[in-house]
């Protein structure tokens, strides 16, 4: 494992990202076999008509239509006639070939043919997807869209979709309505509240804590349902920094603290008992940007979905400097494709992350302009 020359017990980001999912349980879903064959019989491709192929561009006389879902039984094809016929629908007996709409004309109660029919024209053939008792799925497959769909589509039950609920609480004694100069309001709060309804989470807001290991400690022990309890502050190395140790002493699982990025080095992630706690740093940009990369890999896990990748490439505009050995998550502006660095201040810049579109990664040392490096969106 790579670990920083300055800080050796640092864990980097991606490490950090591993061990959180392979902590969390997914839902497994059993395998997928096909209940039928899968078209169950011949269908259509195309709207048009269905014939025998063997009577050539001989005009045809039309017998009726068929829609996706009739049955076709009651329009035997034969010799000299067709049926109309939608997409989806099943051939009539007989029948061997569609001609589409484009490739006919109607004259004097007749159908022409501007084609020469073939045996299979614009025909989906039964079983050519798939064959009954054919594995469809394999057993633990993310739980998919598209995999509940095809659950629905052999005939077996199909989950419910639910949204994972998130609980969110800032700590800190500093946290007051109506701050003095030496106090501040509450804004990771309502900031981590949106992300996480933005993420597609169902959110619980907690109201702030204080700096107590008790009112801490039975914060964190209150059912509530969540199955994730976010939290800001408390993780780093201060006196009033509890949350490590409360949750030790609750008997909880320390997945990581401390990470390999700036901002957000104090980052903590533990389960207790099925509730996953992030622990997330007290400053505003840091609270932030460990939430965009973690709260996502959490709740896909939990979904039973794919890992998400939030990462998307772009070139910067203009040089960021990056001090020290930490990679930097940096704000910039989107400007015709590029990435403009923004003055920031550093992680209690909660002004320059709101006016930002995206969050850099900028290698120690800093970056030139024109180079390119991936970045995260900013929700």
């Amino acid at each position: 494992m790579a670990m920083s020359c300055d800080h050796p017990d640092l864990l980097p980001l991606e490490e950090a990202l591993r061990c959180l999912w392979e902590a969390l349980p997914a839902p497994r879903l059993a395998e997928v076999r096909a209940d039928r064959d899968d078209p169950a019989t011949d269908r259509t491709a195309m709207d048009g008509v269905a014939l025998r192929s063997a009577d050539g561009r001989a005009p045809r006389r039309i017998l009726g239509t068929l829609f996706a879902g009739d049955d076709p039984a009651a329009f035997p094809v034969e010799p000299g006639t067709c049926v109309r016929i939608m997409t989806g629908a099943a051939l009539p007996p007989g029948a061997d070939a569609i001609v589409p709409v484009e490739q006919l004309t109607e004259s004097e109660g007749a159908v022409h043919l501007r084609v020469d029919p073939t045996s299979g024209d614009h025909v989906r053939a039964r079983g050519e997807q798939a064959r009954s008792g054919d594995l469809l799925l394999r057993e633990g497959a993310p739980l998919t869209a598209a995999a509940l769909g095809l659950r629905a589509q052999v005939g077996l039950p199909v989950p419910a979709p639910a949204r994972i609920r998130v609980a969110v609480a800032s700590t800190g004694n500093e946290l007051v309505t109506a701050p003095a100069a030496h106090q501040i309001r509450d804004s990771n709060g309502p900031m981590l509240a949106a992300l996480a309804h933005a993420l597609g989470a169902e959110v619980l807001r907690r109201p702030a804590l204080p700096d107590d290991p008790a009112v801490l400690a039975a914060a964190l022990s209150a059912p509530d349902g969540a199955r994730i309890l976010v939290t800001s502050g408390g993780v780093s190395m201060g006196e009033h920094d509890h949350l490590p140790a409360v949750l030790a002493g609750l008997g909880a699982q320390i997945l990581f603290h401390r990470i390999r990025l700036k901002p957000g080095k104090p980052m903590l992630a533990a389960l207790l008992g099925d509730r996953l706690i992030l622990g997330l740093p007290g400053n505003p940009v840091s609270a932030y940007c460990n939430a965009l990369l973690f709260l996502p890999v959490a709740l896909a896990r939990l979904q039973g979905l794919r890992p998400p990748d939030p990462w998307r490439s772009g070139r910067l505009s203009a040089r960021v400097n990056n001090k020290g050995d930490r990679p930097l998550l940096h704000p910039c502006r989107i400007e015709a494709g590029e990435l403009q660095p923004l003055p920031s201040k550093g992680s209690g810049d909660l002004i320059t992350l709101a006016q930002a579109d995206a969050c850099a990664w900028i290698e120690p040392g800093g970056l030139e302009a024109g180079v390119k490096t991936r970045y995260l969106i900013v929700v």
